[in-house]
Order: C-alpha cells, then structure tokens, then sequence
C-alpha cells in the first residue's frame, strides 16, 4: 500500500458547546488561511455560516475545511482538511457522514463538565470505524475546571465503551480555543497553559497521530458522495473523498447509485476547498476531499468509479428516526393572510407565500436529498405527511428553515416512532444527563418520576451541583425542557441522547393544565383580557386576529375553556363610578416554534407561518370537539 504524507483528514467532535467551531477559528488564523488585511473582517466561529446556527449557537450541518499546515522544520507543506460535526445528538446523521470521510478525529471535552451525553455518542462511532483518537482538554482558564477528574472520566468512558488497548493509549491536548493556545503539559486548573502561545503542538500532534491515507498504486477510480451542496450556476454540487484512483476535470467516470445502476457521466467542474472557498482544480488524488458538479441527481453514499471497473463503496448508514410528527399545509382561516390578516401590507407580504400541498411536498422532498437520517411517509390525508428524525430538535429545525421560505405549515404534536420486538411494542428511550444545583435535585427526580425516568447515576462534585443520570421514554422528554427551566430557576443542563428501544411504558401525563380556546373570531381585546387574566396564563397580545378554536392561552384548571377574547366594553352616555378604574394587563407569555410544538396535546397542532406561529384544536368548531369528547368519554 502506497502512502500520501502530504494530508491528514480529521473530525472534530464533542458535545454542544464545548468549543468545536471555535478551535477550528484558532486553527485557519494559525496556518495562514488569511491574510493580515483579511482578519478584521473575519467573524468568529466562522463555520457556523448558517443564519440558525448563528442565532442559537450551534453547529447544524457538517462543514469541511482545509488549512495548509507548515511544518516548523522546513519540510513539505501538508494540507489538514477538518470535518467540523455538530455537537447535539439531534444531528448525529451529519456526524456519522462526517467520520465517514476522515482517518483519525479529535475528541474535544470541556475541562470543567466532562465528557457528557454526546461525547459518548461521538466517540462509540468512531469506535466502531476503528479511528484512532486525540483527546483535547478545551477551556482549561475556566475558573471551574477540573482537568484531572476529566481525564480520568474520558479513560473511565473509552473502557465503557469497550475500547482496545491500541485505541486507550490516546495522546491528551490541553487547549483554550478562545485564545488559540494549546500546549502537550497539563496546566494547573483553571489557567492558560503558560509554556506555549499557539497551536502548534496541537498541529504537531494530529499529524504525528492520524495516520496519512493509503491507497494502491494502479486501484482504479473509487470516490465516494459524502455531502450535497448547490450553487446558482453550477446546480447540485457532490462533496466526495477519493479513495483510490485519481479524478479530473472533464473525466468521464461511472456513477453507481444506490439501487445498483451505473451510468456514465462527465465530470464538468472540480474543486478543492482551501480555507473558507472552494477553488478550481484539476485534478484529485487518494484521501483528497473534493466537489464535483455535473450530476444532477447524484445522491448522498453514492460512488463515482472507473468506467471500465466500477467498484460500488459501501452505501453510508445511519441511526434509524425516533420522533415523528406530521407537517402538512396550513388549514386555518388565516392562510394566506400575513401576520394580522388584513391590510395593504398583508396583501404585499403574501406574494410569495408557498401554500399549496405540492410546493410543501417538494420542499420535503428536497430536505431528503441531503438529510440523511430524515424519512417522509405518506398519511390518510392527501395534504398531509409523516416525517421522522432523530429528535424533537432536529424536526423544529427543519419546520423553522421552512417558515423563513415562505411556507405556512400546520404541525402535528411530536409523537415517538414505535418498533414490534417479538410481538412487544417497544419505543425509544433516552440516556438523559442532568447536572443541577442541589437545591433543585427533589424538584428534578419528581419531575422525572412522572416521566417514568430511571435513575441511573448519581454524582457530587463538592462544588454545590449534583450529576445526575436517568434512563427515561423519549415521548417523556416532549415538552420537558421548558418545564425543567422553569423548575430549576433557569439554572439546569440537561442534554440527552438516543439509548435503543424498551417495551412500552404505558400512559404518560406530562401537561396537567387544559387550554383557554377562542370560541369565535375576530381581534382581541385588552378589556377581554382584563376580565381573563385571572382564568390563567395568555398567550396573545390586544389587537391580535384570533379564530375559532385557535389557543390563546393555559388555562389554571385541567380542561379546556372556551372563552370570548374579543368581547368589547359596552360604551353609554352615562357615567358610572367605576368607569375611570384602570386594571394593568398582566404580559402575555411568547412561545417559540420549539416551546409551542412542546406545549401541543393530541388534539392541538402549531400553525406555522413566516410572521407567526399560532396553536391551534385539530377540530376548530366547538360543538364537533364537545361531540367527539363525549364519544370518547361513553366509549
């Protein structure tokens, strides 16, 4: 097997948060990928280039990049192309494609929280693909750090997860992204390490480590479609990695698709990434990571091939969906009709409102192309579909990137994705991990309690805040994190991830509140309001249009009531006593897309449109709903 030292391919990965994108700033200004006159303008966290990723501070999509690296003795320049993956298990399917196109990765873990519920996610994959490991202790001037314990903790992991020998023996970084220092000896807790001010021996350390990649000399052609990408002149764009062979451009090559089928086409434009852009190049050798465009069709795990001896690589799997919901077109009398529905300015807003079945079916169709771990599934309703993905996170996501498009959706309640294990309905369970003050650890063991958790684990670290570990039903979690915030007083970390499939739990009530439902339409009223406030908590401000059967706010007791929100005060020419008596109305309560898909009962969904997001009966009419309850009631 022949070797190329002049690339190293790695992934960066970690939990939420714990400074993936960050160290990988550190790592572009370092190896030159800019000039002097270039850095005032460069933003930091530079790969999160999504607008969401920006506004929540998470990585969504795996993004690929490549530093030329200069060694410090004067030897031949080595590219380092960098995988960085997404830091919530809600995305693992970007992770899985990620590790399919490096040969080591770098385990990033917070010097002061550890490793945590997505570390172990991470790590068991590249296990599993036999990668080796370069453990980086990220944050070590994080005044709670406690850099012994998690080194400790990260071995304790490796051994859970049944690691060998070869893949123990890890080399540990001790890093702070933010400052763009790393050094190969241990500072003390909550420092800097004083004995170096860049990043080089993290550099050193990942080309000494992760191995260059082999191929044979005369292999033919094999490249396999890792990620999809689009470009307004050159139409869909495939990311692949070379395995063996070379590819050029204006190369004819053999595409195998999924069912089997090989077809020729010509490869029209080549390019290799080279710090934030892509370049045109001419041609791409073993372990390159590169972009083609031409094929229009092509597909995520797909392999391009040599015409006269096509090889298929093997097809990439991922995790299967655990939560469903369904997305279908909007249905409630304000379609179409903008924010307020009415005016000059809703009619101006709407021109470009996608609210037909068939735009919103090709809008589905389209995120499967390069989502690899989302399914679509038809429903009864010809307007109305099925899609499952990894978490409640993941499907909001793609529900919000459709409403910033102009789509107008209605969304069902989250529902788990039940398997049949010998002739047992099993659902999906989470590892869920919780580390709270302990002041608050009755109020989150009762709140897991009705969520039929299991705990599984429990640590103190002295420091006042308590770890603690539960094994709990994925439909428990549904509306759980809004309700744990509030418990905690806004001070809780929960992060959970997938843990397979247990028989099912039974009956699960995690709202205890009933609805406050309009019982007609029309525009609220802050004299309505007034006399409501007092019934429970609202959800509209004075002046919103409302319809029948739409939510306005939780009512105080279990069921729901219908109530007039638009009733007006009665006007006379009498003065009464009371007349000058102002009463303050209380602040209505903003829901998010994510807080209103949790707050959703069976018969509730969210409509969704690009100015707002309204929860809704599934049965407006209120005469229907009071028949069907009594149906259900006498059986």
């Amino acid at each position: 097997m022949a070797t190329r030292h002049d690339i190293r391919n790695v992934a960066i990965v970690a939990h939420v948060d714990h400074g993936k994108t960050t160290i990988v700033d550190g790592m572009l200004k370092q190896a030159g990928a800019f000039a002097a006159h270039q850095l005032e303008g460069v933003d930091d966290r530079m790969m999160d280039s999504n607008d969401l990723e920006r506004e929540k501070g998470i990585t969504i999509l795996a993004k690929n990049t490549a530093v030329k690296y200069h060694p410090k003795d004067g030897g031949e320049v080595i590219t380092i192309n960098i995988i960085d993956t997404p830091g919530h298990a809600d995305f693992g399917g970007e992770v899985e494609r990620g590790l399919s196109m490096v040969d080591g990765v770098v385990l990033l873990v917070d010097a002061s929280e550890g490793p945590l519920p997505q570390t172990r996610f991470v790590l068991r994959k590249a296990l599993q693909q036999r990668l080796p490991v370069i453990l980086c202790i990220n944050k070590t001037d994080r005044p709670d750090a406690r850099i012994d314990e998690v080194v400790n903790e990260t071995y304790d992991l490796f051994l859970d997860l049944d690691a060998d020998e070869e893949q123990i023996e890890f080399p540990i970084v001790y890093a702070c992204g933010r400052d763009g220092v790393a050094s190969l000896t241990k500072p003390e807790d909550g420092t800097v390490p004083a004995d170096s001010d860049s990043l080089e021996p993290f550099f050193s350390t990942i080309l000494e480590h992760i191995p260059a990649p082999t191929y044979e000399d005369d292999a033919p052609l094999q490249a396999h479609v890792t990620n999809l990408d689009a470009d307004n002149f050159l139409g869909r764009i495939a990311l692949l990695r070379v395995e063996q062979g070379e590819l050029r451009k204006g190369q004819t090559v053999a595409w195998i698709k999924r069912d089997g089928t090989v077809s020729n086409v010509r490869i029209t434009e080549l390019m290799m990434t080279e710090a934030l852009t892509r370049k045109p190049a001419e041609v791409a050798g073993p372990g390159d990571i590169c972009a083609v465009a031409g094929i229009p069709d092509i597909m995520i795990g797909e392999t391009l091939a040599d015409p006269e001896n096509p090889i298929a690589l093997p097809l990439i799997t991922v995790d299967e969906p655990a939560i469903s919901m369904v997305i279908g077109t909007n249905t409630s009398p304000l379609v179409g009709r903008g924010g307020t529905g009415k005016g000059a300015d809703a009619k101006a807003a709407v021109k470009d409102r996608k609210v037909t079945a068939r735009q919103v079916k090709d809008r589905l169709d389209r995120e499967l192309i390069g989502n690899v771990s989302l399914r679509v599934l038809d429903t009864e309703r010809p307007d109305a579909w099925e899609v499952q993905g990894r978490g409640e996170l993941a499907l909001a996501i793609l529900v919000e990137q459709m409403r910033r498009e102009g789509y107008e959706l209605t969304v069902g309640k989250p529902q788990v994705v039940t398997r049949e294990i010998d002739g047992k309905v099993h659902e999906p369970v989470e590892r869920m991990t919780i580390d709270v003050p302990e002041e608050h650890m009755g109020a989150v063991t009762q709140l897991m309690g009705v969520r039929k958790g299991r705990m599984d684990n429990m640590s103190n670290h002295g420091s006042g805040w308590v770890r603690m570990e539960f094994v709990v039903p994925s439909r428990g979690l549904i509306g759980f994190r809004t309700e744990f915030l509030t418990q905690t007083r806004g001070t809780g970390i929960g992060h959970s991830i997938h843990e397979g499939h247990e028989p099912w739990f039974g009956t699960l009530t995690t709202r205890n509140n009933g609805s406050l439902v309009a019982d007609r339409s029309g525009s609220v009223t802050a004299f309505a309001m007034t006399n409501l406030q007092e019934r429970g908590v609202l959800f509209v401000d004075p002046g919103t249009e409302v319809y029948e059967g739409m939510i306005v706010g939780e009512n105080s007791r279990a069921d729901d009531m219908d109530v007039n929100i638009t009733k007006e005060k009665k006007l006379t020419n009498m003065r009464s006593s009371s007349a000058d008596s102002f009463e303050a109305i209380v602040p209505p309560r903003k829901l998010s897309l994510e807080q209103s898909l949790e707050f959703c009962r069976d018969d509730e969904c969210v409509e969704v449109t690009p100015e707002a997001v309204r929860i809704r009966k599934v049965n407006l009419d209120q005469r229907e709903r009071a028949r069907a309850a009594s149906r259900a009631k006498n059986g």
